[in-house]
């Protein structure tokens, strides 16, 4: 089955801005996608890593895309096609809550 990855954008302005009984369901929507094999969390602060030609490593607190909105979370999932997951991503907290979802579709490496 083909599996997704989804980056949630969102801030605590558009949480609480939103009704309570529907953050309430997308919450449990997320328990849901959970308890069905997704992989989620919540998004600390990112680190960059550089080691251009293997010659050396650099690390540098920040995140290298930049954004309207903080990134809140990621997500990894299976869905029988990009329809039924931009489907399942509509329900959750980042899409109720005045944020973005992004949906990325994963193929093999080759």
């Amino acid at each position: 089955m083909p599996k997704f990855v989804t980056i949630g954008y969102g801030d605590q302005e558009g949480y609480d801005r939103t009704d309570p009984a529907v953050r309430d369901e997308a919450h449990a929507h997320d328990a849901r996608m959970s308890a069905a094999g997704a992989v989620m969390g919540i998004a600390d602060p990112p680190v960059r890593v550089r080691n251009p030609d293997s010659a050396g490593r650099s690390v540098e607190s920040g995140a290298f895309m930049s954004s309207a909105l903080p990134v809140a979370g990621f997500g990894i999932f299976e869905a029988e096609s990009l329809a039924e997951a931009i489907q399942l991503v509509s329900r959750t907290p980042c899409a109720v809550a005045h944020g973005v979802v992004e949906v990325w579709p994963l193929r093999d490496a080759p």
